[in-house]
């Protein structure tokens, strides 16, 4: 038995190192060559991405500029009714009633006019009574200074008298002292008579003059009186609807106590509030009328449209332009008057409601016109106001001025020219210089 170890294969030969090293050799050249029997890829072009896009050619123009806002309509004018004097209420209007309309001059209530009557009656009888006592002093007067005259002359007759016999007596020792004595008392006797009653004439001009101070003041009383009877009757002012009544028959009132409050609805106003940029812009005020006051210029009157929130569609109306009411600081807004009249509120579309108070509507105010201007749809213009633009076929992003945006469109002062091709498609982040498969829309009119 043979238990010798078998030999490596290193070791057996060299015919074992040459079939090693011809599979070494067959391997080197199969990579070499195996390559060049494969066949390269077929090669195929990509053709540009192309975007189809709507554009616009845009012309320069001039356009209309509508300032609009919001507001609620109001009456013009509104009255509270209160009584002017106190008293219970005897007579009420059959239509005083929420809502309804009452014409001018109809009696709305009535006031027991009994003490009232009674006072003018007792008024009146004061005034006649101080005309009486101003005529009687008058006659008086006349028939007192007549008298005076003949007391004046029995006074001349008296003081001749007693100079006569004082002269007999003291210069020819004619008569008695007695005598003297008498015809000094008579004459005394006239001097006071005409004093006094010279006194009385004097004093009649003033006792006069206060009696016509009285009768002044009773004619006041009158008046007064007068006036507080026809105050038990309260009339409407102009054809009004009632807005709120507390008023009821057999009800004491008070004097100056509101009962009543009326609308005007001939004339309506809506007070709206502006941005103070378009205000400053496009608001039209006459710069040629003179103001001496520190306030806003005449706004040129101009038509507006005016649009119930509710429907807009089939309820609007026309209205002008009046007045500047107020200025905000806080919201920097100015606020504008618009008025419309009961015939305008009236037209309107057939079927369709009058403009009333109460409604909240918008209001669209013609304002100074954009001049050399180009409109676009405002989806056009992104918010870094940029437009697309179609330059030969290609996307460019350009950027513009915007004098306005209204509505749906935006209006370009610079930035574009006459021509140019602007893009309204909407495009989300599109590569600048794109293709452009462009189809022209019809300009808006």
């Amino acid at each position: 038995m043979n238990d010798r170890p078998e030999p490596p294969i290193w070791a057996k030969g060299p015919l074992v190192a040459l079939i090693c090293a011809v599979i070494l050799i067959v391997g080197a050249l199969a990579v070499f060559i195996l390559p060049l029997f494969k066949k390269p890829p077929e090669q195929t072009e990509t053709p540009e991405r192309t975007l189809a896009v709507e554009a616009v050619e845009v012309r320069s123009g001039t356009y209309p500029v509508l300032i609009t806002g919001f507001g609620d309509v109001r009456a013009l004018n509104r009255v509270t009714i209160a009584p002017e004097v106190s008293g219970r209420i005897t007579t009420v209007h059959p239509d005083l009633e929420l809502g309804e309309v009452i014409p001018a001059d109809a009696v709305l209530f009535k006031i027991d006019p009994t003490r009232y009557i009674a006072a003018r009656e007792e008024a009146s009888a004061q005034v006649a009574a101080r005309e009486s006592t101003i005529a009687r002093l008058r006659t008086q007067e006349q028939l007192d200074s007549a008298r005076l005259l003949t007391l004046d002359r029995n006074e001349e007759l008296m003081r001749s008298q007693f100079e006569r016999v004082l002269n007999l007596y003291t210069n020819d020792s004619v008569g008695t002292k007695a005598a003297v004595e008498s015809a000094e008392r008579s004459y005394n006797n006239a001097v006071d008579q005409a004093a006094i009653l010279r006194r009385s004439v004097e004093l009649y001009p003033v006792q006069i003059r206060e009696a016509q101070s009285a009768l002044q003041s009773a004619r006041a009383m009158l008046v007064r009186a007068e006036y507080d009877v026809e105050r038990c009757e309260v009339r409407v002012p102009f054809d009004a609807r009632v807005t709120s009544v507390n008023l009821e028959p057999d009800q004491v009132v008070p004097m100056g106590n509101p009962v009543l409050t009326l609308a005007n609805d001939a004339v309506l106003e809506i007070q709206v509030p502006l941005d103070s940029r378009d205000a400053r812009e496009w608001l039209k005020f006459d710069h040629q009328a003179e103001s001496r006051t520190a306030w806003f210029h005449k706004l040129t009157p101009v038509e507006c449209v005016i649009r119930w929130t509710e429907s807009r569609e089939t309820h609007a109306w026309k209205g002008e332009l009046h007045r500047v009411v107020r200025f905000d600081p806080e919201t920097r807004t100015l606020s504008v008057a618009i008025r419309v009249t009961a015939e305008q509120a009236l037209t309107g579309s057939p079927g369709a409601l009058p403009l009333t108070e109460g409604m909240f509507c918008h209001v669209e105010i013609p304002g100074r016109p954009l001049e050399n201007v180009f409109r676009v749809p405002r989806t056009a213009v992104s918010f870094e106001n940029t437009v697309f633009v179609d330059v030969n076929g290609r996307l460019r992003t350009t950027p513009v001025s915007v004098a306005r945006v209204a509505g749906e469109s935006a209006y370009i002062s610079s930035g574009i020219s006459e021509g140019d091709r602007v893009i309204i498609t909407r495009l989300a982040a599109p590569l600048e210089n794109s293709l452009l498969s462009v189809a022209l829309r019809e300009k808006e009119k």
